[in-house]
C-alpha cells in the first residue's frame, strides 16, 4: 500500500485538482534565497557603472521567482514549469532587458527576442571583455537579467518543491545554496579590480546563509517535553554568535587579509578579447593599392580637421621580417593587437599631450574595409548614418593606439561623429632633454643588418634621441627620392615594406620608395637603437584650415612612425621625401660590392604591378523595396511567441528525422543483397538503442537478440529469427534476391514497431530527437 502511494505521489497532476497551498515556513525560505540572489545581483554594479542594471536583474529575479511559485501553486510538473519559463523570458524579456529594441517599449520584437537569445549565451563572453562602464551592446543587459531569472527560477522551485517535501535534510538546504553563491563568485569574476561594497556584501551574504541553515536544520524526532524552547534559545543564542562573529572576524579579515584591488582575481584581466586582428591581411600591405587603383576615388569626406591634421587608419608595432602588422592578442603587451568591446563610455588615453578635436564628422565613400579612419584617440564616438548605425555592436578599439575596427565593415553611406585628443605637434627643441619611454612592445624580428648600419650612419655624432632621430629623419628626406612605381614616375618603384625592400632601398645609389619603405625603413631604424616605433597609416589630406569638409582619395594615403618619449607621448615623425624629380642620369642600380652573409627572408616574386590588396569584406546587396503591408505589433507579438517555441521544437525534429530517412533508404536500397539484409539488422539495432533498449557492443547478432527480446518479455518479439537471417546473408556466401532482403526488412520495421508500443510516449517522444548510426556488422 505504501509502495501504491508512493508512486501515486509522483503522477502528474490534472489541471483541476486542488492548488498546493504554500506554507509559512516555506514562504520563509523563498524569502532567504532570494535576498541571497538580490545580494548576488547587486554585484554586477562595477561592470556596469551604475544601477541602471538593476531594471535587468530585479526583474528578472521576480520573474523567476513568479514564474517558480506559481508552477508549485498550479501542481505544473517539470516539462510543464520549463515551457512556462521559457515563454514567460521572452515575454517579459523584452520590456525588463532590452526596452530599445522592444515594440513600444515593451512588446516582443524580432529584434528583442533575437537580443534575448544571443545574450544569454554569448552575453558572459562579451562582457568580461567589454571596457567598463559597459553600456552596449543592447543584448549585454540581457547577462543579468537572465542570471537573476535562472537563479531565481531554480531556488524558488527547490524551496516549494523539494525543500518543503518530507525528509527534509541538512544537505538539501546546502544544495539550495548553489544557485545563488554561484551568481554572488560570477558577479565577483566578470567584476573589475574595485568590487562592490565587498566587504559589507560579503558579510550580510555569509551571516544570512549561516543564519538560515541553523534555523532550518532538522530536530531530532523525539523532543522531551519542555525542551521546546530551550531549543528555541540555543538557536537564538547561536544566531547572535554568527552575527557577531561574522561582524567582527569578517570585517577584520576584510580589512587586514583583502588582497589588494591590482592584485583580484577578475576574468576580464585574464581573457583575451575575441576580435584578432590578425585575421586581417596587414593595412600597410595594401598601400600602393590606394595610390595606383583607387588614387581619384573618393574615399570619405571629413569635416572638423585643423590644418596639419592626419587621419588615422591602423597602428602597426610587430615586424615579422615581411611585413608590419598589428600584435596579435596572444602578444601579452599594451600593443596594436589589444583590440576590446567598446562600452559606453571609451575610455581615455593619458599618455598624450594633448590637443582637443570635437565634432569630426566622417561619412563613408568608397572605402569598404574593417579599419575606422580616426584621428588621434577617441573620447567618443556615435554612428549616425547607414548599416553602421545599427552595427555599433561590432566596434572594437585600442586605446594604446587610437585604432578603432568596425568588424561588420563599413560600407558606402555609413557615417560617424567622434571627439578625440590629438598628440600636439612638439619642435625638435622641445624634446630636446627627453628620453624615449620604457615601454613593451613586441620584438621585431628580421630586422636587416643593413638597416642598423644606415642608423649608425645617419645619426653621426648625435647622442640624445631626439637629436639622432632627427638626423635619420633628415638623411631619408634629403638624399631620398619619392615614388609610387605609377607608369608616370620617372623611375620604377616596387611595392612591399620587408626587410628584402628595405634593403633594396639602402643598397641602390639612390634611395627610391614611397611612404610605405620609408616608414618601414625609418621605425626599424629607430628600433636598432631600441626605442620603441610603430608605423602608422593613414590620410593627410590638404588643409588649410578653411574648410568646411574635405574629400579624402586614395592619392592622400600616407605613413609615418611614431616613437614614444617620457611624459610626452607618441610623437610623429614622416621620413619620406617630397622630391619626385629623379636624375635620369643616376638610375638606381645594385651596388656590386658584397654585402654581409645575412640570412634574409626570402624575396617576393611577384610583378612590380602586384598589390596585397587590403582585406574585402564579402556584401550582399540585396534590394530593400521594403513591405508593401506592415504587420500590427500585436501580430508580431503573438505570432513570435508562437512562432520561436515551434521553431526550437520541430525544426531539430524535421532534421533529424531527415537524416534518419535518407540511413534507412540508404541501406535498404544497397548495391549488394547481403548489405541490404545487414542493413536492416543494423537500422533495427539503431532505432532500438534510440527508443532507449540497452543494445549490446562487440556480441554476436544472436546473442544481442537474446537480450533485446528479454528486455521485452512481456512483448514477444521474433529478433532471434532475424539475427539468423542477417547472419545467413552474410555469411553463407549464397546470392540474395531483393525478396529475401525485403522480407527481412519487413520483420525488421515489425520488431521496431513492437518496440515503440512497449515503451512511453514520453520515450517514443525523446527517441525522434536521438540518433545513433554504427558502422554495419559483417
Amino acid at each position: 500500500m505504501s509502495d501504491q502511494t508512493t508512486e501515486a505521489t509522483k503522477l502528474p497532476k490534472a489541471p483541476g485538482e486542488a492548488r498546493r497551498p504554500i506554507s509559512a515556513r516555506t514562504w520563509t525560505d523563498i524569502a532567504v534565497l532570494l535576498i541571497l540572489v538580490l545580494l548576488g545581483v547587486i554585484g554586477f554594479e562595477p561592470s556596469f557603472g551604475g544601477y541602471g542594471f538593476l531594471v535587468a536583474g530585479l526583474g528578472g529575479l521576480a520573474l523567476g521567482a513568479a514564474t517558480g511559485i506559481l508552477a508549485s501553486v498550479f501542481r505544473l510538473n517539470i516539462l510543464l514549469t520549463v515551457l512556462a519559463a521559457v515563454v514567460g523570458y521572452f515575454v517579459f524579456g523584452s520590456a525588463l532587458a532590452v526596452q530599445s529594441q522592444a515594440l513600444f517599449g515593451f512588446l516582443p520584437s524580432l529584434q528583442s527576442l533575437a537580443s534575448l537569445a544571443i545574450g544569454s549565451v554569448y552575453g558572459w563572453a562579451d562582457i568580461v571583455t567589454l571596457r567598463t562602464p559597459i553600456g552596449a551592446p543592447v543584448y549585454i543587459a540581457v547577462v543579468p537579467f537572465f542570471a537573476a531569472w535562472i537563479v531565481a527560477l531554480v531556488s524558488t522551485s527547490l524551496a516549494t518543491r523539494w525543500i518543503a517535501s518530507k525528509p527534509r535534510t541538512a544537505w538539501r538546504f546546502g544544495i539550495a545554496l548553489i544557485g545563488p553563491v554561484a551568481l554572488y563568485v560570477a558577479g565577483i569574476l566578470i567584476g573589475t579590480d574595485e568590487p562592490y561594497e565587498a566587504g559589507l556584501r560579503g558579510v550580510v551574504f555569509a551571516t544570512l546563509a549561516l543564519v538560515w541553515l541553523g534555523w532550518r536544520r532538522p530536530n531530532a524526532a523525539t523532543v522531551a517535553p519542555g525542551a521546546g524552547n530551550r531549543l528555541r534559545n540555543r538557536k537564538l543564542a547561536g544566531t547572535a554568535v554568527i552575527v557577531a562573529g561574522a561582524v567582527v572576524l569578517g570585517g577584520g579579515a576584510g580589512f587586514w587579509l583583502a588582497p589588494a584591488n591590482d592584485e583580484r582575481f577578475v576574468l576580464r584581466e585574464e581573457i583575451e578579447p575575441p576580435f584578432d586582428p590578425l585575421q586581417y591581411p596587414s593595412p600597410l600591405s595594401g598601400f600602393r593599392h590606394y595610390t595606383k587603383q583607387v588614387t581619384d576615388e573618393q574615399l570619405f569626406t571629413v569635416s572638423g580637421l585643423k590644418a596639419g591634421d592626419v587621419i588615422r587608419l591602423a597602428t602597426l608595432d610587430s615586424f615579422t621580417g615581411k611585413l608590419w602588422t598589428v600584435t596579435g592578442p596572444e602578444t601579452a603587451t599594451d600593443g596594436s593587437g589589444s583590440f576590446a568591446l567598446v562600452g559606453r563610455e571609451i575610455p581615455a588615453q593619458t599618455f598624450v599631450t594633448p590637443e582637443v578635436r570635437n565634432e569630426v564628422t566622417v561619412t563613408i565613400g568608397a572605402y569598404d574595409d574593417v579599419w575606422l579612419p580616426s584621428v588621434g584617440y577617441l573620447t567618443d564616438l556615435q554612428f549616425t548614418g547607414g548599416d553602421a548605425e545599427t552595427e555599433g555592436d561590432n566596434l572594437r578599439y585600442n586605446t594604446a593606439t587610437g585604432t578603432a575596427v568596425l568588424t561588420s565593415g563599413l560600407s558606402e553611406g555609413d557615417s560617424y561623429q567622434l571627439n578625440a585628443i590629438e598628440q600636439r605637434v612638439l619642435t625638435p627643441a622641445d624634446l630636446e632633454n627627453a628620453t624615449t619611454a620604457s615601454i613593451a612592445l613586441p620584438p621585431v624580428t628580421g630586422i636587416p643588418d643593413l638597416a642598423t648600419s644606415k642608423a649608425q650612419e645617419f645619426a653621426g655624432a648625435a647622442t640624445t634621441p631626439a637629436a639622432q632621430l632627427q638626423a635619420m629623419q633628415l638623411a631619408l628626406t634629403e638624399q631620398g627620392f619619392l615614388s609610387h612605381g605609377r607608369a608616370s614616375d620617372s623611375v620604377p618603384s616596387r611595392a612591399g615594406h620587408g626587410a628584402d625592400r628595405v634593403t633594396e632601398l639602402f643598397e641602390r645609389l639612390q634611395m627610391i620608395g614611397d611612404q610605405e619603405q620609408y616608414a618601414s625603413a625609418f621605425a626599424l631604424m629607430a628600433r636598432s637603437f631600441g626605442y620603441p616605433s610603430r608605423v602608422v597609416m593613414g590620410f593627410a589630406p590638404e588643409l588649410t584650415g578653411d574648410e568646411a569638409e574635405v574629400t579624402v582619395t586614395g592619392d592622400d594615403v600616407t605613413a609615418w612612425v611614431e616613437v614614444a618619449f617620457a611624459d610626452v607621448g607618441w610623437v610623429a615623425y614622416n621620413p619620406t621625401p617630397d622630391e619626385t624629380d629623379i636624375p635620369q642620369a643616376q638610375v638606381p642600380k645594385p651596388q656590386s660590392e658584397p654585402q654581409p652573409q645575412v640570412r634574409q627572408p626570402p624575396r617576393s616574386e611577384s610583378e612590380e604591378d602586384d598589390l596585397l590588396t587590403p582585406v574585402e569584406l564579402e556584401e550582399s546587396d540585396e534590394d530593400d523595396n521594403g513591405d508593401p503591408f506592415v504587420l500590427p505589433a500585436w501580430a508580431w507579438a503573438i505570432g513570435l511567441s508562437l512562432l520561436i517555441p515551434a521553431i526550437l521544437i520541430f525544426v531539430p525534429l524535421l532534421i533529424i528525422g531527415a537524416v534518419k530517412a535518407r540511413r534507412a533508404r540508404k541501406r535498404r536500397e544497397a548495391a549488394r543483397g547481403p548489405d541490404r539484409v545487414a542493413g536492416a539488422w543494423q537500422e533495427l539495432l539503431d532505432q532500438y538503442a534510440e527508443l532507449g533498449y540497452d543494445v549490446p557492443k562487440r556480441s554476436t547478432r544472436l546473442m544481442v537478440a537474446e537480450r533485446l527480446e528479454a528486455q521485452l518479455a512481456e512483448h514477444p518479439v521474433r529478433l532471434r529469427s532475424l539475427a539468423v537471417a542477417a547472419d545467413a546473408a552474410v555469411f553463407d556466401g549464397q546470392e540474395v534476391d531483393e525478396e529475401r532482403s525485403e522480407k527481412v526488412w519487413n520483420e525488421a520495421i515489425a520488431a521496431i514497431a513492437v518496440a515503440r508500443g512497449a515503451v512511453t510516449r514520453a520515450r517514443r517522444i525523446l527517441s525522434r530527437y536521438r540518433i545513433r548510426s554504427e558502422r554495419k556488422k559483417k
